[in-house]
């Protein structure tokens, strides 16, 4: 099996080269990788062609534009990169007969009630992030194309930048912290979406009926609150400077943050369909979050 991906640098990207290199020959592509081959999904035309040259039976678009505030002052970009690359890839597919893997997100919903969203419930995006990547979705159903469309959210890794690495720091430096609780989801880590990828992948290319659009993520729910206190108390555990006492994180709403795009209140999504589809057991969103504070913390 040949395996041609987008995003190679990004947290999934980087988990999918693991997840897939005992099953496929890997090409692995960046933005600014040099010719012949292209990975930025800006320039439909060369993505094109990339895939012809490449030949591959599996698609990974683990490519986004995924600056939620940015993304509201440059559409333009963010919808070349969430819509129109996506619709190459999907295009591209179509006449290599591959499977196109491609991720989306919670965003796509207005986050309203308290009930997890399924696959079939009513789309509205609250953002240009969301809509760019709901666009994204509905050009490659409209392609025709064998793809498997996977939202997930809260997406976290061990690797660079993320709201773990971030909760630490803050926790070394002040007495005081507030963190929003009105929001609500599921942390879910890089690598689950990286396996469950390559075991679904598997499946469907013995079984093309079981192509479509799934939500995937840890079971279990929290706040961004609540996240943060398992952080910061793991780091206390393991004898790292935490300067923030535990009742001075302080519980606060959205309004307490001004963010250029609005965030659903409700990312909670349900994952039946998925589970009964590929007969897998999606760990609780603290089994992964634990390991990967281990990672972090050296512990």
């Amino acid at each position: 099996m040949r395996v041609l991906l987008f995003g190679k640098s990004g947290q999934v990207g980087w988990e999918l080269q693991r997840a897939f290199a005992p099953l496929a020959e890997i090409v692995a592509l960046d933005r600014d990788d040099a010719a012949p081959l292209c990975g930025d999904l800006t320039d439909p035309d060369r993505l094109v062609t990339t895939v012809q040259r490449v030949r591959p039976d599996v698609i990974l678009n683990a490519a986004a534009h995924t600056a939620v505030d940015k993304a509201e002052s440059e559409p333009d970009l963010a919808r070349a990169i969430n819509a129109d690359g996506p619709n190459a890839l999907a295009r591209a597919a179509t006449r290599c007969s591959a499977l196109l893997v491609h991720y989306s997100t919670d965003y796509v919903f207005d986050g309203a009630g308290t009930t997890p969203w399924t696959e079939d419930a009513a789309t509205a995006p609250l953002n240009v992030y969301g809509r760019t990547k709901l666009e994204g979705e509905q050009r490659i159903r409209a392609s025709g194309c064998q793809h498997l469309i996977f939202r997930t959210s809260w997406v976290y890794s061990s690797r660079g930048q993320n709201f773990a690495r971030k909760m630490l720091r803050l926790a070394a430096e002040r007495d005081e912290l507030s963190v929003i609780d009105d929001q609500h989801g599921a942390p879910t880590g890089a690598d689950l979406l990286a396996d469950v990828t390559a075991h679904a992948v598997s499946l469907v290319k013995r079984r093309p009926d079981l192509g479509g659009t799934y939500h995937v993520t840890a079971s279990g729910e929290t706040t961004w609150h609540g996240y943060a206190l398992r952080i910061i108390e793991a780091a206390r555990a393991a004898g790292q400077p935490v300067k923030v006492r535990t009742d001075a994180i302080h519980s606060v709403g959205s309004m307490s943050f001004r963010t250029a795009a609005a965030r659903p209140a409700n990312s909670r999504l349900d994952t039946t369909k998925f589970r009964r589809a590929f007969g897998l057991v999606l760990p609780h969103w603290t089994v992964g979050v634990d390991r990967m504070l281990v990672e972090l913390l050296g512990c």
